[in-house]
């Protein structure tokens, strides 16, 4: 529960320190003097969002500490340990701390640990619920219908286990979908590697024969100047009857071998100028060879050219190059090979698709079916206490429509609360039948009830008794006293009827000091409750009968 609450330069709030206890504390105090600050301040160090303009004027930042004592069976404790925040020398205390500065930035702590505003809400959802001062427009609203029902059936673990299937259910429908996409682009995939497969088949080229066919294709086409080059040097070499290399070498071989006989040292040049000459003898005959093959073949040519012309088109389809385009061919098959037929894997995926869904339905049929028992049982509970709350003749239900087309994480029930305000005419939805006032009294009986099924240790009413009064008004104080008698209540009220019935109370108010407004909250001693009381019941003039009225109204209470 919540025990201090401490606030510094927060709004028109310079300091406050209070102590809270067990049971129900209400908080009474004049319209506008700041009654529901000190929830709003709470809030901060729930988690809210922070604004700039909450930091007191002129003031460089606001905090905002709140201690509580967790019982070890409340999520709350089991949390801290996880996270690893908890205090090892008080493990039951929690403080949660908030700054704000003035430039809007704030920092979160649990128990002096730098944490985030997200991890403050994980903790706060254990430990404080707020039931603000439009809770009743939220009753209107079909979701928040549905969130009540389940708060009083209490099924978590039914409705843990529906979340669990329907994302398990999900889960499986995508696979099944990205799945059938796979197949899909696998066969586009499988159809494309067929044709190329057969394509670059049907044109079947050979290792290295582009090479091969550039290389003829070039003889070719250069068939005549290759033929007359080979004339021309074969006339130097060799064929010119006048001057030709082979007779001026073998007339040079023959002056050598006789300067040789002379003088030995002629060796060397005797031995270079016979290799000379048997070189070029060689060369005239491979040359000779080599033209005597030269073709002129323009038939051939055209089929060269035609066949390098189809290679060169698959090589751009595969942007690759033509010499490349025998190991693009080999790959392409080998890709074709590895394409499989999935269809066993999507009639599996969509049996366990099937399973899934029964499990799911099986799971919502189970919380459609408790939620419908929680609902009768609720509904009752609700006509039994606004009809104490000056509603006699008003019957309260909820209907609770399954409808297995409609399936999510939450199940397959759309939950609608209606009434029949008066004998005679039918139950309608509340938005249609409901006055301001009725949806004010059915609202405070919902969150009393609902709340009690609750295991949060803090509840905080924030003047949930608008539109109240009266013996109506008695009621409700009675049904907040009860609830105190269970767990920690806080409520913010302006009705006596409601703040006698606390065990505790604070009064709020507002002073100027130094030209600024201040706003106090003062922990008031049974005596001093009398004159909150009657300052309540008479307005700022405050006579022995209103006293004395007040003083009856606690002692009725105790």
């Amino acid at each position: 529960m919540l025990t201090q609450l401490t606030i510094n330069n927060f709004a028109i709030v310079r300091q406050l320190e209070i102590e809270l206890a067990k049971g129900m504390s209400v908080i009474t105090g004049e319209t506008g003097a700041g009654k529901s600050i000190a929830i709003d301040a709470l809030g901060l160090c729930l988690g809210q969002r922070v604004e700039s303009s909450m930091v007191r004027d002129g003031q460089e930042r606001a905090e905002i500490c709140a201690s509580f004592y967790i019982e070890p069976h409340n999520p709350a404790y089991q949390w801290l340990q996880e996270q690893e925040l908890q205090d090892p020398d008080n493990p039951s205390d929690c403080i949660l701390r908030r700054l704000i500065n003035a430039d809007g930035r704030s920092k979160a702590f649990i128990n002096s640990t730098p944490v985030s505003a997200a991890q403050l809400k994980e903790i706060g959802q254990y430990l404080i619920h707020i039931n603000g001062q439009h809770a009743s427009q939220l009753l209107l609203k079909n979701d928040y219908q549905l969130q009540l029902v389940d708060s009083f059936a209490q099924h978590s673990d039914l409705l843990n286990q529906m979340r669990e299937d329907y994302r398990a259910w999900r889960n499986l429908q995508t696979q099944v979908k990205t799945f059938r996409q796979k197949v899909t682009e696998n066969e586009a995939k499988k159809q494309l590697l067929q044709y190329q497969v057969e394509e670059l088949d049907e044109f079947n080229l050979r290792p290295n024969e582009y090479l091969e066919l550039e290389e003829d294709q070039r003889r070719l086409s250069n068939s005549e100047q290759l033929t007359q080059l080979s004339q021309s040097a074969l006339q130097i070499l060799s064929e010119n009857e006048t001057v030709n290399v082979d007779t001026m070498l073998y007339r040079a071989t023959q002056y050598i071998n006789e300067l040789v006989e002379l003088d030995p040292h002629y060796a060397g040049a005797q031995a270079l100028l016979n290799d000379a000459l048997i070189q070029v003898q060689e060369a005239t005959n491979e040359i000779q060879n080599l033209s005597s093959g030269i073709e002129q073949d323009p038939m051939l040519l055209q089929e060269i050219e035609q066949r390098m012309g189809q290679a060169l088109q698959l090589a751009k389809k595969h942007n690759v190059k033509p010499q490349d385009l025998v190991e693009c061919h080999h790959k392409l098959k080998a890709e074709l090979a590895t394409l499989v037929d999935f269809s066993e894997s999507e009639e599996t995926l969509i049996a366990q698709e099937k399973v899934a869904f029964t499990q799911m339905l099986a799971t919502a049929t189970a919380l459609s079916a408790s939620r419908k028992k929680a609902a009768d049982k609720l509904a009752q509970q609700v006509t039994k206490y606004i009809k104490q709350l000056a509603m006699e003749n008003a019957e309260f239900y909820i209907e609770v429509d399954a409808d297995n087309d409609n399936v999510s994480a939450n199940g397959v029930d759309a939950v609608l609360f209606t009434l029949r305000s008066n004998l005679g005419q039918p139950a309608q939805p509340l938005a249609k039948v409901a006055s301001g006032g009725e949806l004010s009294r059915i609202s405070l009986a919902i969150q009393v009830l609902t709340s009690d099924q609750s295991a949060i240790p803090t509840l905080i009413f924030d003047e949930v008794d608008v539109g109240i009064s009266g013996s109506t008004a008695s009621v409700v104080g009675k049904l907040l006293r009860q609830l105190g008698d269970k767990r920690q209540v806080l409520c913010v009220t302006h009705l006596p009827q409601v703040a006698c019935c606390g065990h505790n109370q604070f009064n709020v108010e507002k002073f100027i000091i130094d030209k600024k407004t201040e706003t106090k909250m003062t922990a008031l001693s049974q005596e001093e409750r009398v004159p909150a009381l009657a300052r309540l019941l008479g307005g700022s003039q405050i006579t022995e009968l209103a006293l004395a009225n007040a003083r009856e109204m606690l002692e009725s209470v105790i």
